[in-house]
């Protein structure tokens, strides 16, 4: 119904659930606005003009604008609010934990763990988005041009060991995926190299 609405920033308010609400000044009228947490980072200072993509959320007892910054964003949260079981609040904290790029990788490679991160998605629920959304976010991807933005990270696979012995050694789940993100930019490996060579470049990067 609303795709987007371009108008000024006229607060933004953090409620303690962690949920942001965005009152955006569209030609005198004040929409409040659910955005993901990670947008405010984007938004401008107060008075200045912004573009908010949209969904609309209708129920018996209330309508509720949800707001994202880029329309890829907005039509991933369609697509995850499709699966049974996955609320908007849900959809929305998973967009704020992994952000676009690593979310849609992590569905399309079926990483289940990575999806589990999120607090509310438990082992179940990331195997169903996976198994709904794995060949749909696939073809969504390759139409959009987001596949030209592969994850630094190495295979799934490999993955699941490194973290596993990273965790072990006390890194936080943060770090590990901060870290492999960082090494897998700046060195020259492979997303199929042996799982003690990511091990390795990790826990130098950790160790700056």
């Amino acid at each position: 119904m609303i795709g987007y609405l371009k108008g000024t920033v006229a607060s933004i308010q953090k409620n303690p659930s962690n949920r942001v609400t965005l009152t955006l000044d569209v030609n005198q009228v004040g929409y409040d606005i659910q955005v993901v947490p990670r947008l405010i980072q984007q938004l401008p200072d107060l008075g200045e003009p912004v573009q908010i993509f949209t969904h609309l959320q209708v129920r018996e007892d209330q309508m509720i604008l949800f707001g994202f910054g880029t329309a890829a964003e907005r039509d991933l949260f369609r697509q995850l609010v499709s699966v049974s079981g996955i609320g908007p609040q849900l959809a929305v904290a998973l967009l704020d934990k992994m952000g676009l790029q690593d979310l849609v990788q992590a569905i399309v490679s079926g990483n289940t763990k990575a999806l589990a991160r999120t607090p509310g998605v438990g082992a179940k629920t990331a195997e169903r988005i996976a198994l709904e959304l794995k060949t749909k976010l696939a073809e969504w991807r390759q139409h959009t041009g987001l596949s030209s933005l592969p994850s630094a990270g190495p295979t799934p696979e490999i993955q699941e060991d490194v973290e596993m012995t990273l965790l072990a050694l006390g890194y936080t789940s943060d770090e590990i995926m901060q870290a492999l993100q960082a090494v897998g930019q700046n060195t020259s490996l492979a997303k199929n190299s042996e799982p003690d060579a990511w091990i390795r470049e990790a826990i130098a990067w950790l160790s700056q």
